[in-house]
């Protein structure tokens, strides 16, 4: 009765088993070709809303810079005038900026906004990203958001 009984019997080695591991595998597999064009579409559904957060931002940011000149940026000095003064010295006294915290957004595809000091719709300028695809046009996710020019 002194003796250990168990170390009689062959021990079992802790961990998993190559087959274990496969089923696992191929499990997590048909879970996510179940769940994972879902999972997409909702990121791209968040890119084009993160987008739209974005324009209303900049637009705000620039109707506050045009409060203090007087004028909203030409299109050569672009959105960059909201984080830095413009050349023209008359127009770089009345800059009280800059206009963002962390500088000017690229969008949510990795591409610069579209920005020009002309009419689109009901906004005195247009500001646009140019969605998923970074091409002017588009349908779906591949279409441009926010102040397009008029076509």
């Amino acid at each position: 009765m002194g003796h250990n009984s168990r170390a009689s019997l062959p021990r079992r080695q802790a961990g998993f088993t190559l087959l274990e591991m496969i089923v696992v595998l191929v499990i997590i597999g048909l879970i996510m070709g179940l769940v994972g064009p879902r999972l997409f579409a909702q990121a791209d559904k968040a890119k084009v809303q993160t987008a739209q957060t974005q324009i209303k931002m900049l637009r705000g940011a620039l109707q506050t810079m045009r409060l203090d000149v007087s004028r909203f940026p030409t299109e050569q000095e672009g959105l960059a005038m909201l984080m830095r003064p413009p050349a023209d010295e008359r127009v770089a006294r009345a800059w009280a900026g800059p206009y963002l915290e962390d500088g000017v957004p690229i969008d949510p595809w990795n591409n610069p906004y579209q920005y020009a000091p002309i009419p689109s719709g009901d906004q005195a300028i247009t500001l646009y990203s140019l969605g998923a695809d970074g091409k002017p046009g588009g349908e779906g996710y591949d279409a441009d958001v926010g102040y397009v020019p008029a076509q």
